[in-house]
């Protein structure tokens, strides 16, 4: 027999009988709720999310099938088991196509109760996950993707990441944009407890603010213009896995006091409901901003700072991890593609202030637009030699390599009339490579 606790909605208007099965469940560990009408159990119902709902079939007023589609209705994620002193076939058929888990007739052994209540826990949790595999599909891009490094600054982080993971604390993860804090979230995750569930993903900055409520807490069905369906928001789909609020720092002022609950006690409420919600998330929080001078600024509740910086993250610039650069140009790079060792030496020693995924975006842009091998051509302007000696047309100097170039280039358009495809096929390279080649040099034709 499992050792959780259920927490479980009981409705049946006998005294004696109803007292006997609350006593026994609280003796051995459950909460549960006692109601002697169908109508207060639905008020019930709606007031809070149970995980079992155990009815008598034949209570007076709102019993049986009207009360079995009453309480589905109020809250579908309840399991239903009905009690009745009369072992009818018909009831029993009727009420499991109404979506009823199991179906019992009086007297029972409290046991036997017992056990059903637990199948029945298992029925909810397995449509839970199935709910929130269908939901991070929809709304999140799981990304094959991997942390690669082996300078100091980076085996610290994954020094961090090996101590915190095993916990369940939340994570504050700082660094400057594109340094990669969703890997190490990721990272966080997979090795945690809640591994194996997906992590479920969010970005405050990417969100309209009056959508961002509606996004993390989800919403009731009418509860504003456009909510024509009820909604679970992102902590009910990463129950019993991971949050990761992505650029928290742009979470508005006003929900900051809701967040900070959920952190506290596990409890929300979806926008438009007073129904409580239980939830059990671990948060991984990732900003780009000091949310110390936030906090000082009055943009960020302190309580909620302290909150979410249990265990703290930062990850270095790119620039500060020079070792690591040319692991990343290799594993970005690929078997297909070579470097020219000019473009080696300037994308290695670039600043970087976009780091890792400015990285990734000029080696993808490179690849488009080199054969085989990446020339200094191929990488954009900023990567580009600019020379402060004296050139008729580009500073370089008279007799160099650069300047034999321009020189043999020139020489070729002009035998060729201009025809640039006609050019290109006698220089060797392909027209766009000799358009790159005319703008670095300023030749017009």
């Amino acid at each position: 027999m499992s050792n959780e606790t259920l927490d479980i909605l009981f409705v049946d208007d006998d005294p004696d009988f109803a007292a006997g099965c609350v006593r026994w469940f609280r003796k051995n560990g459950h909460e549960v709720t006692h109601t002697t009408s169908g109508q207060d159990g639905i008020g019930q119902c709606d007031k809070r999310d149970f995980d079992i709902a155990i009815l008598d079939w034949n209570l007076p007023g709102l019993g049986g099938l009207e009360l079995v589609q009453r309480m589905r209705d109020v809250n579908p994620e309840t399991e239903i088991i009905v009690l009745t002193g009369e072992g009818s076939i018909e009831n029993a058929v009727e009420s499991m196509r109404r979506g009823v888990f199991d179906f019992l007739s009086k007297p029972f052994p409290m046991g036997d109760l017992e056990r059903r209540c637990f199948g029945a826990l298992e029925r909810r949790k397995l449509r839970k996950e199935n709910t929130q595999l269908r939901e991070v599909i929809g709304r999140t891009k799981r990304r094959a993707a991997q942390m690669i490094g082996e300078s100091e600054p980076t085996k610290k982080v994954f020094r961090l990441i090996d101590r915190v993971a095993p916990t369940d604390n939340p994570v504050l993860i700082e660094g400057e944009s594109g340094t990669g804090k969703e890997l190490v979230a990721q990272a966080i995750h997979q090795g945690s407890l809640r591994g194996k569930r997906p992590i479920v993903t969010v970005n405050c900055a990417a969100l309209p603010e009056q959508l961002v409520e509606s996004e993390l807490f989800g919403h009731e069905k009418g509860s504003f213009t456009g909510a024509t369906a009820a909604k679970p928001g992102l902590f009910e789909v990463a129950h019993g896995s991971t949050l990761f609020i992505d650029e928290i720092g742009e979470l508005p002022l006003s929900l900051q006091p809701k967040l900070l609950r959920v952190l506290e006690d596990g409890s929300m409420r979806r926008v438009g409901s007073e129904k409580e919600r239980r939830v059990d998330v671990r948060i991984v929080a990732a900003t780009n901003r000091n949310l110390k001078h936030e906090v000082n600024e009055g943009r960020f509740r302190e309580d909620l700072y302290y909150r979410i910086n249990v265990l703290t993250i930062d990850l270095p610039p790119l620039r500060e991890r020079a070792n690591d650069i040319r692991l990343l140009l290799q594993h970005f790079l690929g078997d297909e593609h070579e470097l020219e060792e000019d473009a080696r030496i300037a994308l290695e020693t670039h600043h970087w202030p976009g780091n890792i995924r400015q990285l990734i975006n000029t080696i993808t842009r490179a690849k488009i637009l080199a054969d085989d091998v990446i020339t200094i051509e191929d990488l954009p302007e900023e990567f580009e030699p600019h020379s402060s000696t004296h050139g008729s047309h580009t500073g370089e100097t008279p007799g160099s390599l650069i300047s034999l170039q321009r020189d043999h280039i020139l020489e070729v358009l002009e035998q060729e009339n201009g025809n640039k495809s006609a050019a290109a096929r006698i220089l060797g390279v392909e027209r766009r490579k000799l358009y790159r080649m005319m703008k670095q040099h300023r030749i017009e034709v």
